[in-house]
């Protein structure tokens, strides 16, 4: 149980608004989360260029990258071909397309000295235009290579760039991103895998892990491209969606970050299926630990865990993804607050809970104040007792209050960084390493997940 964070003096603490405060019945105020991304023209097309470009890290140095960027739906930024494109981004853009659609990516390189490709995981592709390169066509120098293939089945894919001279180099310098296939039936109903999978959802969000070696990327901006090997590579620097930590907290797309749009930060409410779309585009193995719940595992490269085809039920439950490279994993986490063996809501004394469909939890329907909240709980008081403020040293993410939904006495000064009184749990890698920047801890892959009060809309 932690606390929002509210814009303060420094990154750490800037603006990250979680939705409208007002106290409004579930039914209105329950919305859903998507993953961040792209979708195709028309006649499935996407127009991606590849160019060079330096990207922030939360301690003010900046290293020298290679990325991606979406021709289309420009925000301004002026390439030096005198359009107006979106930046290239760390990583690529996530790429959202339906099973059965008919793909077509053009890809133009700007300005990687190198020639780039495009390898998409688990795809036939048909590559035109460039010159030949070790697995499909290259480009360089302004040249567009168009790649085709059908969207396969449902699932979370990788795609990056593949150097015949260096194989590697381009997914350490940044071309690399996901590209997410959803459901034909997708338009009936939120799920990962269709309807009767068992895999439907309420919040969906990506968890992409990386690794870097800044002393490589010194090397290319230096102009030694042959300097790379990946037995010399060490990575020093973690990153979950392209950020580190405590960057990791701000919302998409914030200015502070112009190459990196993508936030870490999931939100959802009691009850909530939280998709995590887990995957690991980097070279070396990450042990994504999710606290709260057990995972469900559902899907694993683009395969649902199934033994008749359908239904989701080969995934085992854990709390932990041993990710591998250019491996993912799609994970149902769901938190309900059962078997704390106290009212989370008990700061307010007048709620019911109701439970007319016998799987323990309450119903709004049958007149339950809090939806999803475990009734066999309703009414305990917390059985401990809590030390006064003064006796404390406040976090910047403890409400005054163990109860959600609840701010309590604060302190002059340590109010209003949680104005919904939700909770924090931590979403990070098991391997201490991966938890610092520059061996400096805090920082890499250290995430979080934040628990809010049902009457608080996600967006």
């Amino acid at each position: 149980m932690m606390r929002k964070l509210l814009k303060k003096p420094g990154r750490l603490m800037s603006v990250l608004m979680l939705g409208v405060a007002s106290l409004l019945p579930w039914a209105q105020t329950q919305a859903n989360h998507d993953i961040r991304g792209i979708t195709p023209q028309a006649g499935g097309v996407f127009n991606l260029y590849a160019f060079p470009f330096n990207m922030n890290l939360p301690e003010g140095t900046s290293l020298y990258m290679w990325g991606f960027g979406d021709m289309n739906s420009g925000t301004g930024a002026t390439h030096p071909e005198g359009v107006g494109y979106n930046l290239p981004q760390y990583p690529a853009p996530t790429l959202i397309v339906t099973e059965g659609e008919n793909i077509t990516i053009n890809m133009t390189n700007y300005g990687v000295p190198n020639p780039v490709s495009m390898v998409i995981t688990g795809h036939q592709v048909a590559a035109t235009g460039g010159s030949p390169g070790l697995v499909t066509n290259s480009s360089i120098n302004g040249a567009t290579v168009s790649y085709s293939f059908t969207a396969g089945t449902p699932g979370t894919y990788v795609y990056h760039s593949l150097d015949g001279d260096n194989p590697g180099l381009h997914a350490e310098m940044g071309l690399q991103g996901v590209m997410i296939v959803r459901p034909s039936d997708f338009a009936t109903g939120r799920t990962a895998y269709g309807a009767g999978t068992g895999t439907d959802y309420d919040q969906e969000n990506l968890y992409l892990m990386t690794e870097i070696d800044p002393d490589i990327h010194l090397q290319m901006e230096k102009g030694h491209y042959a300097h790379f090997t990946n037995s010399d590579r060490y990575a020093k620097v973690w990153f979950i969606n392209g950020r580190v930590f405590p960057d990791l907290f701000q919302g998409d797309y914030n200015p502070l970050f112009p190459n990196q749009p993508y936030q870490a930060l999931v939100l959802a409410h009691p009850g909530d299926n939280v998709l995590v779309r887990n995957v690991n585009a980097g070279h070396d193995p990450h042990p994504m630990h999710y606290h709260g719940e057990n995972l469900r595992f559902i899907g694993r490269d683009g395969k649902v865990l199934s033994s008749d085809g359908v239904v989701a039920n080969l995934g085992r439950s854990d709390n932990t993804i041993n990710s591998q490279p250019k491996q993912s994993v799609d994970a149902i986490w769901t938190w309900t607050g059962k078997g704390l063996n106290w009212d989370i809501y008990g700061h307010d004394t007048a709620h019911v809970c109701i439970d007319n469909d016998g799987d323990g939890f309450g119903d709004s329907a049958a007149g339950s104040t809090y939806e999803h909240e475990y009734c066999a709980d309703h009414g305990k008081a917390l059985p401990v007792q809590l030390p006064g403020v003064q006796d404390l040293t406040l976090g910047g993410w403890w409400s005054g209050s163990p109860f959600l939904g609840d701010t309590g006495d604060l302190p002059p000064g340590e109010g209003g960084l949680n104005p919904f009184g939700g909770y924090f749990l931590v979403w990070h890698s098991h391997a201490e390493k991966e938890l610092t920047t520059f061996d400096i801890f805090p920082g890499g892959s250290l995430g979080s997940v934040v628990v809010l009060p049902p009457s608080i809309p996600i967006q």
